[in-house]
């Protein structure tokens, strides 16, 4: 082939032969390397580095809709969670590699031992500690762990890199490599010399450190070695070979045809699928858990685009995006960047300016010696958030199909950058979008997070931060063995839950999440376990903790339009049965027991309140009972103080206790009788854990007073055992509220500015309303309301009785 010669007087023997082209994975110097040899060479058939399964999916990179980063996925398809990621960026040497095979009609396959082994090698290896054994060279995935870090060159136990860069007076290997390799240009040199001065320093490290410790690598290039030699017998020498450098020297050894074979004879097997993905700079990072051999994936891809003065290219999209970010920087600031950048480099004896220099550079002069903005440009640029696509006729299985026909369908494209998405669920478009996401949830395919509302608490709102990650593909996989649609997968997934659940909260739970992903399939059966273990569980702390998720759930079915007919009459049962047995629950309980016991209050009153608009034929009014309940608490000397404090608190909450009577009440738990820690805990539950007790506190003078006389009489003795809930209690309160009870207690009862005297002789303020002021703000009122007229009104009295 043209150049042949060349190569085969260059690198290392005069027989004519295959020429390798040893890259560094993801190097964007190799790239372009890779490719001005290969369009030196001109090769009648290429190999590369990568599981031969996929050579069917090679076709798809000439795709129009094929944008890298990619990623060749390989799963079991007995056990999908166990798969592979060959990760390919625009400025990998095998993507380069793929494209000018593709470009020029060349056979391109794919070399490396098969997925099929590998996958079960590497399970194999796991269950039996081997730890000598090294993943594919491009990343090989466990289960539960992510992808695990890809192998190349510059990442073996024996660091190539490292050494070579030691060698040279270097102390950090990826300087070198971009000062011997990224910065080179190729110009009318050689085109295969860097290959040629490359093999012979890998084969010196070869010679002296072997396989660096990862044994794996003798089967692997064992199948390569039998690879080249069937392409050799079929296109003769015009063979050209793309892979990892440090196998380079062990392709070019000679080795028995029956040695290699023996190498490969009785390795595990599993049927394996393989597809393409879509990948993200940030997951060729190693800031990601993925050791993929470049720390700034957004900069080499530049280095790879830029045809010519990169630095300055760069620093100009430096300053677009700090301009974005609404700061000044001008046409000066980049100029004096570039010189400063090139400064450094020629301080520092560099050929060009590296990712260091143009950082440092940008620090200084367009981020004033900031870090901050700088970790801007770090994240969006050095790293970058690109996600790559791949086409729809792209092999997949059958529920990732149906994923992204409803992505297509809701307009919900999958993007790498985090981002907000507002949901109208009254809008039919966001509703399904707000279901969609519901159930890829209930498959584990953590796409969306659930975050709060701004602006509104209503039910038919929702908010999501939304970030898709290349993983989530290998979920979808295994989340395929439950159906072939979402819906259908999602239904299965539930059933099977809630079978497999161990208790009554988590059926509960279940129940609420199928109610936000309307699953209609599923219901019957979540409702049926729930309807036993809500039968069968006699703790009232878990009968407590699942009445809220119950109530929620009801509260989705009015926008949803969901029939929650029956699980209207789980809840009121449920909540029946906490009225019977919370009251002897409460008694005898520890500190713990008991402020845990005072949250399970908190929470079925929040429940009651939702479900008591909830018709629940045959169980009564559901509030009544509960204050009864609560009355009960609040009376019981074997209730711990902290749930009687709150029992009384929640009834005068609710216009069920007169000021007068919790007055009363204070008084005689503060009395001398009274246990000191057993007050203080009352104290607590009535104005403590959040429930605005404060500001309760700052308008009723008479509680205040109480509260104050109590604490100045506890004895010296007992003050440091109530000292840790005093401080809970009152330390919650928001500093201005804290502010203001001092200044209360500093002046004392009846005084100007105490609670007595407000109403009674601070300008603006009167015992009654004054009903001149209250008409002059009836006309703005009105045109707020939209209420139509001039003439006061019916309406307008209400309005007043507000005010009141």
């Amino acid at each position: 082939m043209p150049g042949g010669e060349r190569v085969s007087d260059k690198g290392g023997g005069a027989a004519a032969g295959p020429l390798l082209l040893g890259v560094r994975h993801h190097g964007p110097g190799s790239a372009r390397a890779v490719r001005a040899a290969l369009e030196a060479a001109r090769p009648r058939v290429v190999l590369i580095e990568g599981p031969p399964e996929a050579d069917a999916l090679i076709p798809l990179a000439a795709d129009e809709e094929m944008r890298p980063p990619v990623a060749l996925l390989a799963h079991a398809v007995d056990e999908p969670g166990r798969s592979a990621f060959w990760p390919l960026a625009e400025f990998s040497p095998e993507w380069v590699a793929i494209r000018w095979a593709l470009d020029h009609e060349v056979p391109a396959r794919f070399i490396d031992l098969p997925a099929t082994h590998t996958l079960v090698w590497e399970r194999d290896a796991e269950a039996g500690g081997e730890g000598d054994e090294e993943a594919p060279e491009q990343g090989e995935r466990g289960p539960g762990t992510g992808e695990a870090p890809a192998r190349s060159a510059a990442d073996v136990r024996v660091d190539p890199l490292a050494v070579l860069a030691e060698a040279a007076g270097y102390d950090d290997p990826e300087r070198w490599w971009e000062d011997v390799v990224e910065h080179r240009g190729l110009g009318d040199r050689d085109a295969f010399a860097p290959f040629v001065v490359l093999e012979e320093a890998m084969g010196a490290l070869r010679e002296v450190y072997g396989t660096g410790g990862h044994d794996r690598d003798l089967v692997r290039e064992a199948h390569m070695r039998l690879q080249v030699r069937a392409a050799q017998r079929e296109f003769g020498d015009e063979v050209a070979v793309v892979c990892g450098a440090w196998h380079v020297p062990a392709l070019r050894r000679k080795a028995a045809v029956s040695a290699d074979r023996a190498l490969l004879k009785g390795l595990p097997k599993a049927k394996v699928d393989m597809t393409w993905v879509p990948w993200t700079y940030r997951r060729l990072s190693r800031i990601s858990g993925y050791g993929a051999g470049i720390d700034s994936p957004g900069w080499y891809g530049h280095l790879f685009g830029a045809s010519d003065r990169p630095v300055e290219r760069w620093l100009t999209k430096v300053a677009v995006l700090l301009r974005a970010e609404d700061r000044i920087v001008s046409s000066a600031h980049v100029i004096e960047a570039v010189r400063l950048a090139e400064t450094l480099a020629a301080m520092r004896g560099r050929p060009l300016p590296g990712l260091s220099e143009t950082t440092d550079a940008v620090r200084a002069v367009m981020c004033e010696g900031s870090d901050v903005p700088l970790a801007l440009v770090h994240d969006r640029l050095a790293v970058g958030d690109a996600l790559g696509e791949v086409p729809q006729s792209a092999p997949a299985v059958p529920l990732q199909r149906d994923l992204g026909r409803l992505q297509r369908r809701l307009r919900l494209k999958p993007e790498a950058l985090e981002r907000e998405l507002e949901l109208d669920l009254r809008k039919e478009t966001d509703a399904g979008r707000s279901r969609l996401l519901h159930r890829l949830r209930l498959l584990g395919v953590e796409w969306g997070d659930p975050a709060a509302s701004r602006g509104s608490t209503g039910t038919f709102r929702e908010t999501w931060r939304l970030r898709w990650e290349p993983e989530l593909s290998v979920r979808v996989a295994e989340a395929g063995v439950w159906g072939t649609t979402v819906l259908a997968a999602a239904t299965a997934k539930a059933e099977t839950d809630a079978v497999a659940a161990q208790g009554l909260a988590e059926v509960t739970a279940l129940a609420e999440r199928c109610l936000l992903a309307e699953l209609p399939g599923a219901l019957p059966t979540v409702m049926r376990i729930l309807a036993d273990r809500a039968a069968l569980d006699a703790d009232v702390g878990h009968l407590a903790q699942a009445l809220p998720a119950l109530v929620r759930s009801l509260r989705y079915g009015d926008v949803r339009g969901t029939d929650t007919g029956a699980l209207a009459g789980v809840a009121a049962g449920l909540a029946e049965r906490i009225f019977v047995g919370l009251p002897p629950a409460c008694a005898a309980l520890d500190a713990d027991a008991a402020e845990e016991m005072r949250r399970h209050v908190d929470a079925v009153h929040g429940a009651v309140g939702l479900l008591g608009d909830t018709p629940a034929p045959g169980h009564g009014d559901l509030r009544d009972r509960w204050r009864s309940v609560l009355r009960v608490l609040s009376g019981r000397d074997t209730v711990p103080g902290v749930v009687r404090g709150r029992a009384v608190r929640l009834l005068l909450d609710e216009g069920e206790l007169g000021q007068d009577e919790a007055a009363r009440l204070m008084g005689l738990v503060l009395s001398p009788g009274t246990a000191p820690a057993d007050a203080a805990a009352w104290i607590e539950g009535f104005v403590g854990g959040g429930s605005g007790g404060g500001m309760l506190l700052v308008h009723d003078e008479r509680l205040l007073g109480l509260v104050d006389a109590w604490l100045t009489g506890v004895p010296a003795e007992a003050f440091t055992d109530v000292l840790p809930l005093l401080r809970r209690t009152f330390s919650a309160y928001e500093p201005g509220v804290r502010r203001t009870l001092g200044e209360l207690v500093r002046r004392g009862p009846g005084t100007p500015g105490s609670a007595a005297a407000v109403g009674s002789g601070i300008p603006g303020f009167a015992p009654d309303l004054d009903m001149a002021r209250a008409d002059a703000v009836l006309p703005v009122v009105r045109l707020l309301l939209g209420l139509d007229g001039d003439q006061p009104s019916a309406e307008d009295n209400d309005l007043v009785g507000v005010g009141r």
